[in-house]
């Protein structure tokens, strides 16, 4: 039991002592926790045996050696049945006489972590004036006297079994309360349904499984309080459970975006009937990626090892073919027929280096290089391409219901695989047909880029393996099985998946989907610019100058700590390794202490590893040369944000 602070365990006591009853709390080991004076006065014990810590054992021994339990043949057997019999911990309520002649009645009640606590009445009055309305009564029966008696004890012993029931009610609703806090802190849906799929049990949990569902689902149908997706997909598993199995229904939540994993358990009664069912329901959507990513980095791998060799002798072979041809297109008098075959060979074999460098990328896993996007011209300039690329015959239409103006991405990455989808929608389409592009943010918070195609579909089997490395369906094989494949890093590299399926009105639709990072760019503002290398200087004003930002220049750190402290600026870019000794660290913590809110970019063309990068890349954010006007620009939102 936990130790009561010594204030707080002198009132106790205190009050304890008021009361007219005897009072003892033993614990668990039968060692006493508390007890209150009439307890030892009544007892006549010593004061050891009182104390806290005081023996049970010990105590009998006292009473028994003394009479109190009347003549006894065997004092050990006696203790030690007495103390099996504590041990056991239940309620109990009896009368007894002691060698001092006086009667008490004994009432225990268990404790819910062990040992009792056990109330001491002095009865002795009572039972005298039992005797004497006996001896004086002569006028009522032996039969009304005896039963009057034994309708007294009755109503003593009565309620003390109401105090242990009431003491049992409380027990048993602490345990439930816990229960049911533990229930709502588990990040999981735990609910009972009857055989009829109603629930009667719930956590609340179920909006973190199914969002946008209500948590107050008791009473409800499964139906109901699921939704029709959700219920037509674990149907199958309650009816299994109803006959008595256990079974784990693992599926994709397509309206929310996840994966979940329901297990049913049977809810037997003592008649071996099958009466509900208890469901378990977690979101299991990161280990369902984790092992889609296992599986498809698998794939990509085993293909690199099996191609490896094929493609260093086809490329030693393309080199040597396209070494010839350009001898060939340069010899005098070629008729003009000759130059067309060998223009022929040279885009077989620029062909053939493309499949090449295909199969390259294989056993190497391209980095993502997330940056500041301004990404309606991000679009534009993909719809461009994609316009490019199809054919009068087929309506292209992309729609964007984004409404940040600048998002955190690989743009790069994102239009290659973008395109990619866009050039198998094509491929798709035998005759006129429509491909649709639509970009929007679902509720799950993702960035989706969902085209949509009104081709022939996918097949079952490219349901199953289409992003498999080398997988494709066109009939003529023309296709290298990279794209969907390229598209699926694209989108685990971002954090997140992409999704196939077939339109009901015919044709496919294939869904990217990266976390949603909505940033703004930096407001133009006046930079300081301090870099002593007049070239390097030259290309990051015309930089920072296209962002809209006015600009200071300098190339040394006494000169710029002096015009940073001048209240326009507001940005400073500097060089990590400055001339006359001076560095950009050195000028970044003088500024910060004298203006905390200007934002700091180091550049740097030292590397990674060196001591004084990293001291620097510790307190600021750091660009390393060479770098571009998009990584600039990122770098400064970073420093901006940071």
């Amino acid at each position: 039991m936990t130790r009561m602070s010594a204030t707080h365990e002198s009132l106790t006591q205190a009050g304890l002592n008021l009361i007219k009853q005897a009072i003892s709390i033993y614990d668990q080991d039968l060692r006493l926790v508390l007890a209150n004076l009439q307890f030892q006065r009544m007892f006549d014990l010593p004061n050891a045996l009182v104390e806290p810590g005081g023996s049970f054992e010990q105590t009998l021994r006292v009473l028994a050696e003394r009479g109190d339990y009347g003549e006894l043949d065997d004092v050990d057997s006696f203790l030690a049945e007495r103390v099996a019999q504590a041990k056991a911990f239940e309620p109990h309520y009896f009368e007894r006489t002691r060698a001092n002649g006086t009667t008490i009645s004994v009432e225990g009640s268990p404790l819910q972590d062990g040992g009792w606590v056990a109330v001491y009445s002095d009865i002795t009055e009572l039972k005298t004036q039992e005797a004497l309305l006996r001896s004086r009564s002569a006028d009522l029966s032996e039969e009304l006297i005896s039963r009057s008696e034994e309708l007294a004890r009755a109503n003593r012993t009565l309620t003390a079994t109401v105090t242990a029931l009431e003491e049992a009610k409380h027990q048993l609703l602490a345990s439930q309360a816990r229960l049911n806090l533990t229930n709502s802190m588990i990040p999981a849906h735990i609910a009972r349904v009857n055989r009829e799929g109603i629930y009667t049990y719930t956590n609340h949990k179920l909006n973190s499984i199914v969002p946008g569902r209500s948590n107050d689902i008791v009473g409800m149908h499964m139906s109901q309080a699921l939704g029709a997706e959700v219920y037509d997909r674990i149907k199958d598993g309650f009816a299994a459970t109803l006959r008595g199995e256990a079974p784990v229904v693992e599926f994709e939540h397509k309206e929310a975006g996840r994966h979940n994993r329901v297990a049913f358990t049977p809810d037997i009664n003592d008649a071996g009937e099958v009466v509900g069912a208890y469901l378990l329901s977690a979101n299991v959507t990161e280990q369902v990626r984790a092992r889609q990513a296992l599986a498809h980095t698998r794939r990509r791998e085993l293909a690199a090892q099996l191609t490896s060799g094929l493609a260093h002798d086809f490329g030693n072979l393309l080199t040597i073919i396209l070494g010839e041809q350009d001898r060939l297109a340069r010899l005098e008098g070629m008729p003009k027929e000759a130059l067309q075959y060998i223009e022929t060979i040279k885009s077989a074999a620029r062909r053939g280096g493309d499949l090449i460098g295909g199969l390259g990328e294989l056993d190497a896993q391209r980095s993502i290089n997330i940056r500041l996007t301004e990404f309606v011209g991000f679009l534009k300039q993909t719809t461009l391409l994609a316009k490019a690329a199809t054919p009068e015959r087929i309506a292209l239409t992309v729609t964007n219901k984004v409404d940040a103006s600048h998002l955190m991405i690989d743009a790069g990455f994102a239009q290659d695989a973008l395109l990619n989808l866009v050039l198998n929608a094509i491929d798709a389409i035998a005759g006129e047909g429509t491909v649709t592009v639509t970009v929007s943010v679902d509720a799950a918070g993702f960035l989706t880029f969902c085209v949509e195609d009104t081709g022939s579909g996918f097949s079952q089997d490219a349901l199953s393996n289409a992003l498999a490395p080398f997988f494709t369906s066109k009939s003529d094989r023309a296709g290298r099985g990279l794209g969907l494949s390229t598209t699926f890093d694209f989108a685990r590299s971002s954090g997140g998946t992409v999704r196939l399926a077939n339109r009901p009105e015919g044709g496919a639709k294939v869904c990217i989907l990266i976390p949603y990072q909505p940033a703004k760019p930096v407001v133009p503002g006046v930079v300081l610019l301090v870099e002593d290398n007049v070239d390097i200087r030259q290309t990051v004003r015309d930089y920072l100058q296209r962002m809209g930002h006015a600009v200071i220049e300098t190339d040394n750190v006494n000169e710029a700590r002096k015009l940073a402290l001048v209240g326009e600026v507001t940005f400073v870019v500097t060089d990590l390794m400055l001339k006359d000794g001076g560095t950009g660290f050195e000028l970044a913590e003088h500024l910060h202490d004298r203006r905390p809110d200007l934002p700091v970019l180091i550049i740097t063309g030292l590397p990674s590893n060196d001591p004084q990068y990293k001291v620097a890349a510790r307190r600021y954010p750091v660009l390393h040369k060479p770098f571009e006007f998009d990584a600039l620009a990122t770098k400064m939102n970073e420093a901006t944000h940071r």
